[in-house]
């Protein structure tokens, strides 16, 4: 147990009983547990496996390859059109986890095949392409981050989408997210300083002073 998630439980208002009760059935399958974009996140082999999450109507467990699962019980849900890869499965009670213990740990030992077979999901190559799937996911799992990003002008959150697709590592993409994270829930755009003005602007030294 990571004691940044016993931390991250121990404040968490809504579903805290659910999403423990999720947590003790993915420890036992021996992933690693971190927090990561503010959530418990568990990983295999250093890689990004499931992550939980906490909604209003639901709180979820989401497999970031889950488009690879078999799904034989037919309970994986594509957030959006958009998310190519990632699949949650939701839950509004712990009976309905308890009940569902098996199967959970069914689906995450077959997640962790498709892992050491070093399966990948294939990305449409298409216009839709832009809006990365990191992105996509972090705005899945953060409401409030979501909130901001909405709120950024067309032209802003164009210029995001454009410099979080350009890597072609995942690792990097979702690095490049992290980075910007505060920057977006404060409203500002890539190429702004936090004094309001583009980096670009001959008055601006990057130390959000103005040049005389």
């Amino acid at each position: 147990m990571n004691p940044l998630v016993d931390a991250f439980l121990i404040k968490t208002k809504k579903w805290q009983e659910e999403l423990e009760a999720l947590r003790a059935i993915i420890l036992d399958c021996g992933l690693t547990e971190e927090l990561k974009w503010r959530q418990p996140c568990y990983t295999f082999n250093e890689a990004n496996f499931v992550i939980l999450g906490g909604f209003k109507e639901y709180c979820s467990l989401m497999f970031f390859k889950g488009a690879l699962l078999n799904d034989a019980k037919d309970i994986l849900i594509q957030q959006t059109e958009n998310v190519q890869s990632g699949r949650q499965i939701r839950f509004t009670s712990v009976a309905e986890i308890v009940k569902m213990e098996a199967v959970l740990k069914a689906y995450i030992f077959e997640a962790i095949e498709v892992e050491k077979a070093g399966l990948k999901v294939n990305f449409k190559k298409d216009t839709a392409a832009i809006f990365p799937e990191e992105l996509q996911q972090k705005l899945n799992i953060d409401v409030t981050f979501k909130t901001a990003f909405n709120a950024l002008t067309a032209g802003r959150q164009k210029g995001y989408m454009l410099y979080f697709s350009a890597p072609t590592q995942s690792s990097t993409r979702a690095s490049r997210i992290e980075k910007y994270i505060q920057q977006i829930l404060n409203g500002k755009g890539l190429r702004d300083c936090t004094c309001g003005m583009s980096k670009k602007m001959p008055n601006c030294d990057g130390s959000h002073k103005l040049i005389r």
